[in-house]
């Protein structure tokens, strides 16, 4: 059995896949690289079979009907034989001195007398033309350099979450829990960081710099006005998560605390990009978003409103929709527009 798999989602990645793989090669004989070619039309599908054939230890190439991100990341997990499990989206890379280290620990926490079933590090923003690279860090809210769980973390701060960059899962983990993303959505890593982490008891932070997330391309998928123009997609999930759990029913107070902050700030980006697209559609699927939290669950839907961001996403009028904008500046921070 392989230590970690990396599944690597791609699609018409020919421009800059060849910059993941090779940061993720150094793992040798303890990894496995998923190049999950996800129906491209470039030449993806080549690029993948030559890095197979090159590095068929390491390295394997699955080739299938474009679905998305959530197919792709869905054939990774129904493919891995790690021991865990991580996805690098195919235009990111990762640092190769944290990366060593990480393997490291991860072997050693493998060989111990429990269960790990989460690990967390850094990622940093690499944002095409910034100066200062802005890094997502956990330091003062996750105990260090010893195994800990949910009862053990502080209170994270607004615009402090755990994103789909900074996690390594237990291979079973996933897969006992049945997470099972929707196909042709985009956005999805936001379930994939949510919906198992009610089943997450023993976790590891590392204060390594890992994961190097790029933020520059037009036709990414956080690119504001791609987002706005893919709003749908994004309400879809913001429903998925309302879904998928009752908040009030998990019993670890800070678990359920920080859940609901998550669940915030997702229903925040989804408003935000509501309003701020201007036309008359997406306001009113604003106002059919909030009905749907309001049936869904009352309860829910008055903590949200209460929230220090609630309040500006349902004030009335024209002056109420300008004041909510400020939200868009912590919205920024976790999803670092373009």
């Amino acid at each position: 059995m392989k230590l970690l798999t990396i599944a690597i989602p791609c699609y018409n990645s020919e421009d800059y896949m060849e910059k993941c793989v090779d940061s993720l090669l150094p793992g040798g004989d303890d990894v496995e690289i998923l190049i999950i070619n996800d129906g491209s039309k470039d030449m993806t599908r080549e690029i993948a079979n030559a890095y197979q054939k090159k590095h068929p230890n390491i390295v394997r190439a699955i080739h299938q009907e474009n679905g998305g991100h959530g197919a792709a990341v869905n054939a990774g997990i129904k493919n891995a034989s790690g021991l865990f499990f991580k996805v690098v989206d195919s235009d990111d890379w990762v640092d190769a001195e944290s990366y060593r280290a990480i393997l490291a620990k991860l072997k050693e926490l493998a060989g111990g007398s429990e269960t790990l079933d989460m690990m967390i590090s850094n990622f940093v923003y690499e944002k095409q033309g910034a100066k200062h690279k802005r890094v997502m860090r956990y330091a003062s809210v996750l105990p260090q350099n010893r195994l800990f769980q949910w009862e053990d973390a502080k209170r994270f701060r607004k615009g402090q979450y755990i994103l789909m960059h900074s996690v390594i899962y237990r291979t079973k983990l996933l897969k006992d829990c049945g997470l099972e993303l929707p196909e042709h959505t985009f956005y999805v890593d936001n379930l994939f960081v949510y919906e198992p982490l009610p089943f997450v008891k023993n976790m590891y932070y590392m204060d390594v710099d890992f994961y190097r997330y790029f933020i520059g391309r037009d036709d990414q998928s956080v690119n504001e006005k791609v987002m706005i123009g893919r709003i749908d997609q994004q309400i879809k999930v913001n429903k998925l998560m309302l879904d998928v759990h009752d908040l009030w029913k998990i019993p670890n107070r800070k678990l359920r605390r920080y859940m609901f902050n998550y669940l915030e700030i997702i229903t925040v980006i989804s408003t935000v990009m509501l309003i701020r697209s201007g036309t008359k559609e997406n306001l009113e699927k604003k106002r059919e978003l909030w009905r749907y939290i309001k049936q869904q669950d009352l309860r829910l839907f008055h903590r949200l409103r209460m929230g220090i961001m609630g309040n500006t996403m349902n004030l009335p009028g024209r002056g109420g929709r300008k004041i909510s904008i400020a939200a868009y500046k912590i919205s920024q921070k976790v999803v670092g527009f373009n």
